[in-house]
């Protein structure tokens, strides 16, 4: 019999707490960081401008996921909060320990992400 995900992460919630914190702490610092805009394009410079510009969409997509990322653990702490924390979102199943200890953050059991995933 499978425990309830309350009893299943009981000892653990501080340590997922934690874990939640640190990584938010840690992505909140990310994105405080600026992202320099490219330099002003002079005459034989194109190779140096389209490099700077690349370097900038790296810098800002890198920066999108990361405020997706701290949406998703911000969503982890609130249901840790909740009593819901390790229970699929999807289908209300446990989430396995081994993926909740891989990414504190996960909503979704494995089978329910792979179904998240194809509807994106």
């Amino acid at each position: 019999m499978d425990p309830a995900p309350d009893e299943a992460f009981e000892l653990d919630r501080d340590a997922i707490r934690s874990a939640l914190l640190d990584e938010r702490q840690r992505l909140r610092a990310e994105l405080a960081e600026s992202i320099p805009a490219p330099g002003q394009m002079t005459y034989g410079s194109q190779a140096a401008a389209a490099s700077q510009v690349f370097d900038q969409q790296r810098d800002l997509a890198l920066r999108d996921r990361a405020e997706q990322h701290l949406e998703l653990v911000d969503a982890a702490l609130e249901r840790l909060d909740a009593g819901t924390y390790g229970a699929c979102r999807r289908c209300g199943k446990p989430i396995p320990p081994g993926r909740l200890e891989a990414l504190p953050w996960a909503a979704h059991c494995i089978d329910c992400q792979r179904i998240v995933d194809r509807e994106h």
